[in-house]
Protein backbone atom coordinates (compact mmCIF):
# COMPACT_ATOMS: atom_id res chain seq x y z
CA UNK A 1 0.00 0.00 0.00
CA UNK A 2 1.46 3.32 -0.85
CA UNK A 3 1.19 5.79 1.93
CA UNK A 4 0.21 9.28 1.32
CA UNK A 5 -0.06 12.42 3.78
CA UNK A 6 -0.63 16.00 2.97
CA UNK A 7 1.33 16.91 6.13
CA UNK A 8 3.63 14.02 6.92
CA UNK A 9 5.17 15.97 9.40
CA UNK A 10 2.31 16.13 11.78
CA UNK A 11 0.88 13.51 10.40
CA UNK A 12 3.19 10.96 11.23
CA UNK A 13 5.13 12.72 14.47
CA UNK A 14 6.36 10.85 17.06
CA UNK A 15 4.33 10.27 19.99
CA UNK A 16 6.96 11.93 22.63
CA UNK A 17 7.45 14.99 20.32
CA UNK A 18 4.00 15.08 20.06
CA UNK A 19 3.53 14.82 23.39
CA UNK A 20 5.64 17.85 23.87
CA UNK A 21 4.23 19.63 21.18
CA UNK A 22 0.71 19.38 22.91
CA UNK A 23 1.86 20.41 26.47
CA UNK A 24 3.79 23.42 25.32
CA UNK A 25 0.60 24.84 22.98
CA UNK A 26 -1.72 23.56 26.23
CA UNK A 27 0.12 26.39 28.28
CA UNK A 28 -0.03 29.22 25.90
CA UNK A 29 -3.83 28.54 25.09
CA UNK A 30 -4.43 28.31 29.26
CA UNK A 31 -2.75 31.78 29.61
CA UNK A 32 -4.39 33.27 26.51
CA UNK A 33 -7.87 32.56 28.14
CA UNK A 34 -7.02 33.27 31.40
CA UNK A 35 -6.14 36.52 30.70
CA UNK A 36 -8.27 37.43 27.94
CA UNK A 37 -11.72 35.98 28.58
CA UNK A 38 -13.30 36.28 31.83
CA UNK A 39 -15.21 33.72 32.26
CA UNK A 40 -12.69 31.20 31.96
CA UNK A 41 -10.72 33.25 34.39
CA UNK A 42 -13.64 33.10 37.00
CA UNK A 43 -13.70 29.38 36.10
CA UNK A 44 -10.67 28.74 36.80
CA UNK A 45 -10.07 31.05 39.70
CA UNK A 46 -12.91 28.69 41.43
CA UNK A 47 -11.75 26.09 41.05
CA UNK A 48 -8.32 27.70 42.28
CA UNK A 49 -6.04 26.90 39.39
CA UNK A 50 -3.48 29.43 37.64
CA UNK A 51 -1.89 29.23 34.16
CA UNK A 52 1.65 27.91 36.14
CA UNK A 53 -0.64 25.55 37.83
CA UNK A 54 -0.29 23.41 34.18
CA UNK A 55 2.88 22.04 34.29
CA UNK A 56 2.14 18.41 32.40
CA UNK A 57 -0.67 16.94 29.95
CA UNK A 58 -2.53 14.92 33.28
CA UNK A 59 -3.08 18.66 34.73
CA UNK A 60 -5.58 18.80 31.95
CA UNK A 61 -8.36 17.23 34.37
CA UNK A 62 -7.56 20.00 36.80
CA UNK A 63 -9.07 22.65 34.56
CA UNK A 64 -12.82 23.53 34.43
CA UNK A 65 -15.51 21.91 31.94
CA UNK A 66 -16.83 24.34 29.45
CA UNK A 67 -20.68 23.33 28.51
CA UNK A 68 -23.10 24.96 25.74
CA UNK A 69 -24.74 27.08 28.22
CA UNK A 70 -21.15 28.71 28.82
CA UNK A 71 -21.17 29.32 25.18
CA UNK A 72 -25.07 30.88 24.83
CA UNK A 73 -25.02 32.92 27.98
CA UNK A 74 -21.92 34.48 26.75
CA UNK A 75 -23.51 35.33 23.39
CA UNK A 76 -22.51 36.89 21.04
CA UNK A 77 -18.46 37.35 21.75
CA UNK A 78 -17.87 37.40 25.38
CA UNK A 79 -15.89 33.81 25.07
CA UNK A 80 -13.80 35.66 22.20
CA UNK A 81 -9.94 35.70 23.39
CA UNK A 82 -9.26 38.43 20.52
CA UNK A 83 -10.75 41.64 20.00
CA UNK A 84 -13.18 42.11 17.10
CA UNK A 85 -10.72 43.81 15.10
CA UNK A 86 -8.36 40.31 14.59
CA UNK A 87 -11.87 38.35 14.05
CA UNK A 88 -12.01 37.81 9.99
CA UNK A 89 -14.86 35.50 10.08
CA UNK A 90 -17.75 34.51 11.96
CA UNK A 91 -19.75 31.11 11.88
CA UNK A 92 -22.56 30.06 14.65
CA UNK A 93 -25.00 27.44 15.59
CA UNK A 94 -28.61 27.55 13.94
CA UNK A 95 -29.78 28.71 17.34
CA UNK A 96 -33.21 26.41 16.98
CA UNK A 97 -33.00 26.33 21.21
CA UNK A 98 -32.49 29.96 21.53
CA UNK A 99 -29.27 31.76 21.12
CA UNK A 100 -26.91 30.26 18.56
CA UNK A 101 -23.86 29.80 19.46
CA UNK A 102 -21.38 32.37 17.72
CA UNK A 103 -17.49 31.49 16.76
CA UNK A 104 -14.74 33.43 15.97
CA UNK A 105 -11.86 33.25 13.76
CA UNK A 106 -8.80 34.97 13.24
CA UNK A 107 -6.63 34.84 9.93
CA UNK A 108 -4.49 32.58 11.62
CA UNK A 109 -7.48 30.02 12.60
CA UNK A 110 -8.47 30.26 9.08
CA UNK A 111 -5.51 28.79 7.94
CA UNK A 112 -5.33 26.24 10.35
CA UNK A 113 -8.36 25.39 9.91
CA UNK A 114 -7.83 24.74 6.00
CA UNK A 115 -4.84 22.77 7.05
CA UNK A 116 -6.83 20.87 8.87
CA UNK A 117 -9.56 20.21 6.33
CA UNK A 118 -6.68 19.14 3.88
CA UNK A 119 -5.08 16.51 5.69
CA UNK A 120 -8.94 15.42 5.89
CA UNK A 121 -9.35 14.95 1.99
CA UNK A 122 -5.93 13.23 2.18
CA UNK A 123 -7.11 10.74 4.54
CA UNK A 124 -9.52 9.88 1.33
CA UNK A 125 -7.27 9.93 -0.86
CA UNK A 126 -8.21 13.62 -2.50
CA UNK A 127 -6.04 15.38 -4.53
CA UNK A 128 -5.29 17.83 -7.00
CA UNK A 129 -6.80 15.50 -9.78
CA UNK A 130 -9.99 15.23 -7.97
CA UNK A 131 -13.45 17.07 -8.62
CA UNK A 132 -15.35 16.99 -5.16
CA UNK A 133 -18.92 18.49 -4.79
CA UNK A 134 -19.44 20.15 -1.40
CA UNK A 135 -23.40 19.47 -0.46
CA UNK A 136 -22.59 20.49 2.73
CA UNK A 137 -24.67 23.77 3.47
CA UNK A 138 -22.66 27.12 3.16
CA UNK A 139 -23.45 30.47 5.05
CA UNK A 140 -22.63 30.52 9.33
CA UNK A 141 -23.21 26.50 8.77
CA UNK A 142 -19.57 25.23 9.48
CA UNK A 143 -19.95 22.43 7.01
CA UNK A 144 -19.88 23.65 3.34
CA UNK A 145 -16.99 26.65 3.95
CA UNK A 146 -15.27 24.28 6.01
CA UNK A 147 -14.88 21.73 3.83
CA UNK A 148 -14.81 23.87 0.94
CA UNK A 149 -10.93 26.04 2.57
CA UNK A 150 -9.26 22.08 2.49
CA UNK A 151 -10.11 21.01 -1.13
CA UNK A 152 -8.66 24.53 -2.36
CA UNK A 153 -5.59 24.07 -0.34
CA UNK A 154 -5.17 20.72 -2.02
CA UNK A 155 -5.46 22.40 -5.05
CA UNK A 156 -8.70 20.59 -5.97
CA UNK A 157 -11.68 21.10 -8.56
CA UNK A 158 -14.21 22.61 -6.25
CA UNK A 159 -18.21 22.12 -7.07
CA UNK A 160 -19.76 24.18 -4.18
CA UNK A 161 -23.47 22.71 -4.85
CA UNK A 162 -24.37 23.38 -1.33
CA UNK A 163 -27.53 21.11 0.14
CA UNK A 164 -31.57 20.93 -1.52
CA UNK A 165 -32.44 20.64 -5.26
CA UNK A 166 -31.72 17.08 -5.56
CA UNK A 167 -32.29 16.94 -9.18
CA UNK A 168 -29.68 19.25 -9.74
CA UNK A 169 -26.97 18.10 -7.82
CA UNK A 170 -27.26 14.60 -9.76
CA UNK A 171 -27.17 16.59 -12.88
CA UNK A 172 -24.23 18.28 -11.84
CA UNK A 173 -22.40 15.21 -10.67
CA UNK A 174 -22.79 13.56 -13.60
CA UNK A 175 -22.03 16.36 -15.97
CA UNK A 176 -19.65 18.06 -14.24
CA UNK A 177 -17.81 14.64 -13.72
CA UNK A 178 -17.28 14.81 -9.98
CA UNK A 179 -14.96 12.29 -7.89
CA UNK A 180 -16.04 13.40 -4.57
CA UNK A 181 -19.02 13.92 -2.68
CA UNK A 182 -19.31 16.04 0.43
CA UNK A 183 -21.95 15.68 2.79
CA UNK A 184 -24.29 14.24 5.29
CA UNK A 185 -24.23 10.49 5.63
CA UNK A 186 -28.12 10.78 5.30
CA UNK A 187 -28.13 13.29 2.40
CA UNK A 188 -25.92 11.17 0.30
CA UNK A 189 -28.55 8.56 0.56
CA UNK A 190 -31.40 11.02 -0.76
CA UNK A 191 -29.06 11.50 -3.29
CA UNK A 192 -28.90 7.98 -4.24
CA UNK A 193 -32.40 7.61 -3.89
CA UNK A 194 -32.93 10.60 -6.86
CA UNK A 195 -29.74 8.79 -9.30
CA UNK A 196 -32.50 5.86 -8.85
CA UNK A 197 -35.54 7.78 -9.34
CA UNK A 198 -33.64 9.61 -12.99
CA UNK A 199 -32.51 6.13 -13.84
CA UNK A 200 -29.23 6.65 -13.16
CA UNK A 201 -26.42 4.11 -12.16
CA UNK A 202 -23.88 3.82 -10.38
CA UNK A 203 -20.85 3.78 -12.48
CA UNK A 204 -22.64 6.58 -15.07
CA UNK A 205 -21.21 8.66 -12.56
CA UNK A 206 -17.15 8.85 -11.33
CA UNK A 207 -17.24 9.08 -7.70
CA UNK A 208 -14.50 7.26 -6.08
CA UNK A 209 -14.38 9.07 -1.86
CA UNK A 210 -17.47 10.11 0.12
CA UNK A 211 -16.39 12.45 3.39
CA UNK A 212 -19.47 12.18 5.15
CA UNK A 213 -20.00 13.87 8.98
CA UNK A 214 -22.07 16.17 11.12
CA UNK A 215 -24.51 13.23 12.49
CA UNK A 216 -23.76 9.75 13.84
CA UNK A 217 -23.67 6.85 11.51
CA UNK A 218 -23.56 3.19 11.62
CA UNK A 219 -21.28 0.29 9.26
CA UNK A 220 -24.51 -0.65 8.19
CA UNK A 221 -25.09 2.52 6.58
CA UNK A 222 -21.90 3.19 5.49
CA UNK A 223 -22.30 -0.14 3.20
CA UNK A 224 -25.74 1.25 2.10
CA UNK A 225 -24.10 4.34 0.71
CA UNK A 226 -21.07 2.46 -0.77
CA UNK A 227 -23.30 -0.23 -2.48
CA UNK A 228 -25.57 2.46 -4.13
CA UNK A 229 -23.08 5.05 -4.74
CA UNK A 230 -20.13 2.98 -5.86
CA UNK A 231 -17.75 4.98 -3.45
CA UNK A 232 -15.36 4.87 -0.15
CA UNK A 233 -16.95 6.26 2.38
CA UNK A 234 -15.06 8.03 5.28
CA UNK A 235 -16.22 9.32 8.39
CA UNK A 236 -15.36 13.12 9.12
CA UNK A 237 -15.97 14.72 12.84
CA UNK A 238 -16.18 18.06 13.64
CA UNK A 239 -18.12 20.69 15.76
CA UNK A 240 -18.44 24.67 15.46
CA UNK A 241 -17.32 25.01 19.07
CA UNK A 242 -14.05 23.03 18.38
CA UNK A 243 -13.75 24.26 15.02
CA UNK A 244 -15.79 22.62 12.22
CA UNK A 245 -14.96 19.81 10.24
CA UNK A 246 -11.13 18.62 10.33
CA UNK A 247 -10.86 17.79 14.14
CA UNK A 248 -10.63 14.09 13.33
CA UNK A 249 -11.00 12.20 10.06
CA UNK A 250 -10.73 7.93 8.93
CA UNK A 251 -8.00 6.98 7.31
CA UNK A 252 -7.70 3.30 5.08
CA UNK A 253 -8.50 1.29 8.20
CA UNK A 254 -12.14 3.05 8.67
CA UNK A 255 -12.07 1.77 12.21
CA UNK A 256 -11.68 4.82 14.34
CA UNK A 257 -11.12 8.05 13.59
CA UNK A 258 -7.27 9.57 13.41
CA UNK A 259 -8.21 13.23 16.17
CA UNK A 260 -5.66 16.45 15.11
CA UNK A 261 -4.28 16.43 18.42
CA UNK A 262 -1.42 18.70 17.63
CA UNK A 263 -4.77 21.18 17.33
CA UNK A 264 -7.53 19.49 19.78
CA UNK A 265 -6.57 17.65 22.92
CA UNK A 266 -9.12 14.98 23.62
CA UNK A 267 -10.46 13.23 26.61
CA UNK A 268 -13.22 10.38 27.37
CA UNK A 269 -15.29 11.28 30.96
CA UNK A 270 -17.86 9.97 32.24
CA UNK A 271 -21.22 11.83 32.07
CA UNK A 272 -22.47 11.75 35.10
CA UNK A 273 -19.16 12.20 37.39
CA UNK A 274 -16.70 14.21 35.57
CA UNK A 275 -14.19 11.29 36.00
CA UNK A 276 -11.26 10.76 33.00
CA UNK A 277 -12.26 7.25 31.92
CA UNK A 278 -8.75 5.58 30.28
CA UNK A 279 -8.05 4.64 26.63
CA UNK A 280 -11.07 2.02 25.09
CA UNK A 281 -13.81 2.83 27.76
CA UNK A 282 -16.88 4.55 26.19
CA UNK A 283 -17.67 7.95 27.77
CA UNK A 284 -18.63 11.39 26.45
CA UNK A 285 -15.96 13.02 24.48
CA UNK A 286 -14.42 16.09 25.71
CA UNK A 287 -12.17 18.69 23.57
CA UNK A 288 -9.85 21.28 24.56
CA UNK A 289 -8.38 23.99 21.57
CA UNK A 290 -4.71 24.01 21.67
CA UNK A 291 -4.10 26.70 18.64
CA UNK A 292 -7.65 28.31 18.48
CA UNK A 293 -7.19 32.33 18.75
CA UNK A 294 -10.24 33.77 18.32
CA UNK A 295 -12.59 31.29 20.14
CA UNK A 296 -10.53 28.69 22.52
CA UNK A 297 -12.55 26.18 24.15
CA UNK A 298 -11.08 24.65 27.66
CA UNK A 299 -12.39 20.85 28.22
CA UNK A 300 -15.56 21.38 25.89
CA UNK A 301 -17.92 18.83 26.84
CA UNK A 302 -19.56 17.78 23.12
CA UNK A 303 -22.15 15.20 24.63
CA UNK A 304 -21.24 12.53 21.93
CA UNK A 305 -20.49 9.45 22.92
CA UNK A 306 -17.05 7.80 22.10
CA UNK A 307 -13.93 5.91 23.08
CA UNK A 308 -9.68 6.52 22.45
CA UNK A 309 -8.05 4.33 21.25
CA UNK A 310 -4.33 4.73 20.96
CA UNK A 311 -3.43 1.35 18.85
CA UNK A 312 -0.23 1.52 16.39
CA UNK A 313 -2.65 2.58 12.63
CA UNK A 314 -1.42 0.42 9.25
CA UNK A 315 -1.65 4.14 7.70
CA UNK A 316 1.42 5.06 9.62
CA UNK A 317 -0.27 8.37 11.50
CA UNK A 318 0.52 7.99 15.08
CA UNK A 319 -2.44 10.38 16.42
CA UNK A 320 -4.96 8.76 18.83
CA UNK A 321 -8.33 7.23 17.62
CA UNK A 322 -11.24 8.22 18.41
CA UNK A 323 -14.34 5.08 17.82
CA UNK A 324 -16.98 6.87 15.74
CA UNK A 325 -19.70 8.49 17.32
CA UNK A 326 -22.63 6.03 18.73
CA UNK A 327 -24.82 8.61 20.12
CA UNK A 328 -24.86 11.62 21.93
CA UNK A 329 -25.40 11.55 25.90
CA UNK A 330 -28.06 14.27 25.97
CA UNK A 331 -30.29 12.80 22.34
CA UNK A 332 -30.08 9.43 24.85
CA UNK A 333 -33.50 8.04 24.92
CA UNK A 334 -34.74 6.70 28.40
CA UNK A 335 -37.89 4.55 27.91
CA UNK A 336 -38.98 2.92 30.66
CA UNK A 337 -35.87 2.99 32.33
CA UNK A 338 -33.77 1.28 29.52
CA UNK A 339 -31.07 3.43 27.50
CA UNK A 340 -31.97 3.56 23.47
CA UNK A 341 -30.02 5.34 20.56
CA UNK A 342 -31.40 6.13 17.36
CA UNK A 343 -27.97 4.44 16.09
CA UNK A 344 -29.17 1.28 17.81
CA UNK A 345 -32.45 1.15 15.49
CA UNK A 346 -30.77 2.04 12.36
CA UNK A 347 -28.33 -1.04 12.50
CA UNK A 348 -31.03 -3.10 12.79
CA UNK A 349 -32.76 -2.07 9.99
CA UNK A 350 -30.20 -1.62 7.63
CA UNK A 351 -28.61 -4.97 8.48
CA UNK A 352 -32.39 -7.02 8.28
CA UNK A 353 -32.31 -6.32 4.38
CA UNK A 354 -35.77 -5.37 4.08
CA UNK A 355 -36.24 -2.05 4.95
CA UNK A 356 -34.67 1.21 3.95
CA UNK A 357 -32.78 3.65 6.05
CA UNK A 358 -35.60 5.96 6.41
CA UNK A 359 -36.97 5.67 9.91
CA UNK A 360 -38.55 8.09 12.63
CA UNK A 361 -38.82 6.90 16.82
CA UNK A 362 -42.58 8.81 18.23
CA UNK A 363 -41.50 8.74 22.31
CA UNK A 364 -44.90 8.92 24.07
CA UNK A 365 -46.18 8.54 27.63
CA UNK A 366 -49.67 6.90 27.89
CA UNK A 367 -51.09 5.88 31.51
CA UNK A 368 -48.37 6.99 32.81
CA UNK A 369 -46.14 4.23 30.86
CA UNK A 370 -43.56 4.63 27.83
CA UNK A 371 -44.24 3.91 24.24
CA UNK A 372 -42.09 3.53 21.26
CA UNK A 373 -43.22 3.91 17.68
CA UNK A 374 -40.55 2.65 15.04
CA UNK A 375 -41.82 4.02 11.67
CA UNK A 376 -39.86 2.81 8.76
CA UNK A 377 -40.16 3.07 5.41
CA UNK A 378 -40.28 -0.10 2.91
CA UNK A 379 -39.64 -0.35 -0.39
CA UNK A 380 -42.23 -0.29 -3.24
CA UNK A 381 -42.06 -3.73 -4.16
CA UNK A 382 -42.05 -4.42 -0.79
CA UNK A 383 -44.81 -2.62 0.01
CA UNK A 384 -47.11 -3.86 -2.57
CA UNK A 385 -46.65 -6.78 -1.40
CA UNK A 386 -49.60 -8.92 0.11
CA UNK A 387 -50.54 -7.81 3.51
CA UNK A 388 -49.53 -11.18 5.28
CA UNK A 389 -46.14 -10.21 3.79
CA UNK A 390 -46.00 -7.11 5.48
CA UNK A 391 -47.25 -8.13 8.44
CA UNK A 392 -44.57 -10.59 8.49
CA UNK A 393 -41.90 -8.30 8.15
CA UNK A 394 -43.37 -6.18 10.59
CA UNK A 395 -43.34 -9.02 13.31
CA UNK A 396 -39.12 -9.47 12.08
CA UNK A 397 -38.26 -5.94 12.67
CA UNK A 398 -40.21 -5.37 15.93
CA UNK A 399 -37.99 -8.87 17.14
CA UNK A 400 -34.93 -7.84 16.22
CA UNK A 401 -35.89 -4.67 17.66
CA UNK A 402 -36.83 -5.68 20.92
CA UNK A 403 -34.17 -8.05 21.43
CA UNK A 404 -31.57 -5.22 20.55
CA UNK A 405 -33.31 -2.41 22.70
CA UNK A 406 -34.34 -4.93 25.40
CA UNK A 407 -38.07 -3.21 25.50
CA UNK A 408 -41.09 -3.37 23.71
CA UNK A 409 -42.03 -1.36 20.88
CA UNK A 410 -44.25 -0.77 18.18
CA UNK A 411 -43.30 -1.02 14.59
CA UNK A 412 -45.40 1.16 12.13
CA UNK A 413 -44.60 0.07 8.17
CA UNK A 414 -45.08 2.98 6.14
CA UNK A 415 -44.94 3.34 2.12
CA UNK A 416 -41.81 5.03 0.37
CA UNK A 417 -40.95 8.68 0.70
CA UNK A 418 -43.61 8.82 3.41
CA UNK A 419 -40.99 10.24 5.93
CA UNK A 420 -39.38 13.47 5.61
CA UNK A 421 -36.33 13.66 3.92
CA UNK A 422 -33.64 16.38 4.82
CA UNK A 423 -30.14 18.01 3.46
CA UNK A 424 -28.52 18.28 6.66
CA UNK A 425 -28.93 16.40 9.49
CA UNK A 426 -31.64 14.29 10.05
CA UNK A 427 -34.56 14.60 12.69
CA UNK A 428 -34.86 10.62 14.31
CA UNK A 429 -37.10 11.56 16.99
CA UNK A 430 -40.54 12.67 18.29
CA UNK A 431 -40.87 12.96 21.88
CA UNK A 432 -44.52 13.57 22.98
CA UNK A 433 -43.60 13.42 26.61
CA UNK A 434 -43.69 16.07 28.67
CA UNK A 435 -40.20 15.79 30.64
Amino acid sequence: MIKMYWNEKYECMPREELEELKLERLKQTVERVYYNVPHYRKAMQEKGVEPDDIQSLEDLAHLPFTVKTDLRDNYPYSLFAAPLSEIVRIHSSSGTTGKPIVVGYTRQDLNNWAELAARSLGFAGITKQDVIQISYGYGLFTGGLGIHNGAERIGACVVPTSGGNNKRQVMVMKDFGSTALACTPSYALVIAETMEELGIKKDEIKLKAGIFGAEPWTQAMRKEIEDRLGLSAHDIYGLSEVMGPGVAMECCEKNGLHVFEDHFIPEIINPETGEVLPYGEVGELVFTTITKEGFPVIRYRTRDLSSLHLEECSCGRTYVKMSRVMGRSDDMLIIRGVNVFPSQVESVLLESGYASPNYHLVVDRKNNLDTLEVQVEVSDEMFSDKVRGLEHLEHLIKHELESVLGLSCKVTLVEPKKLPRSEGKAKRVTDKRKL
